[in-house]
């Protein structure tokens, strides 16, 4: 049973790396997106850029420790449908404001 539990651990650890580091969405994000926002700040990119690592990592946190602490909440299928009109309406609404823009 040990070996199993190793072998299950080893698996989730290199699937996590996997999907991290192959993932071409993370060089998107951070080297394209956040090095030209960044580019625009001058001599403060370093802090802006720290900035934003800084944010990510606590809204990956929070979103994590948050999912836990809703796991019983969000096992009901009307919180899911709660959410997902929750998401409906904020796509409504910025696809609204995209075209009243245009």
């Amino acid at each position: 049973a040990a070996g199993g539990a190793a072998g299950s651990r080893r698996r989730a650890v290199l699937t996590c790396l996997a999907m991290t580091w192959l993932n071409p969405h993370v060089y998107l994000d951070t080297v394209f997106l956040l090095g030209s926002v960044a580019a625009d700040h001058g001599p403060l990119r370093w802090t802006f850029g720290l900035g934003a690592v800084a944010a990510s990592l606590c809204w990956f946190a929070a979103l994590g420790f948050g999912a836990r602490l809703l796991s019983r909440f969000l096992a009901r299928p009307t919180a899911w449908r709660v959410l997902d009109g929750l998401v409906a309406t904020t796509m409504i609404v910025l696809g609204l404001t995209l075209i009243a823009g245009a």
